[in-house]
């Protein structure tokens, strides 16, 4: 599979192995697993969880992992609507909509986002990995961040 050629059973297995990276990355946040969510992105990664919180490179990105078994009591990560479009056969572009419900270990309610992801993946060592992470949100309901990163729907 090199130039851009996939043929169409290729193409789908891809897509299924990036959709697979989607569901790891929710159930290792989920299953409070930093080690493993962290192995999900390359050393160069780049995230953008909100204005003024994200990470560029992987020692950063691991920071942003601290106490989240912490903060929360428990998550639930809900993605959907998964599109990919390749860039080549090494490099894709995907967008996604997520719905989170976080439990917080203060006495709180509990908080929800809508939102939706922007990533940018690649082939590393055989695995298709996040290179960058945007998330950008529609709304929010009691959760701990501002909805401070809008989607930009059209008027």
């Amino acid at each position: 599979m090199t130039g851009n050629a996939m043929t169409a059973t290729e193409r789908l297995l891809e897509e299924k192995a990036i959709e697979r990276l989607m569901y790891d990355y929710s159930y290792n946040l989920d299953m409070n697993q930093p080690v493993e969510m962290a192995a999900l992105f390359v050393e160069d990664c780049e995230v953008s969880y909100a204005p003024n919180f994200g990470a560029s490179g992987m020692e950063a990105y691991k920071k942003t992992l601290d106490g989240i078994g912490a903060f929360f009591r428990g998550t639930s990560h809900h993605n959907s609507n998964i599109v990919i479009d390749f860039v080549s056969d090494e490099e894709a572009n995907v967008r996604s909509i997520v719905l989170a419900i976080h439990r917080y270990t203060r006495e709180r309610p509990d908080g929800i986002l809508y939102g939706q992801y922007f990533d940018t993946v690649v082939k590393d060592g055989g695995q298709w990995k996040f290179k960058r992470r945007e998330l950008r949100t529609t709304m929010a309901t009691d959760y701990h961040v501002k909805a401070s990163n809008p989607i930009g729907r059209a008027e």
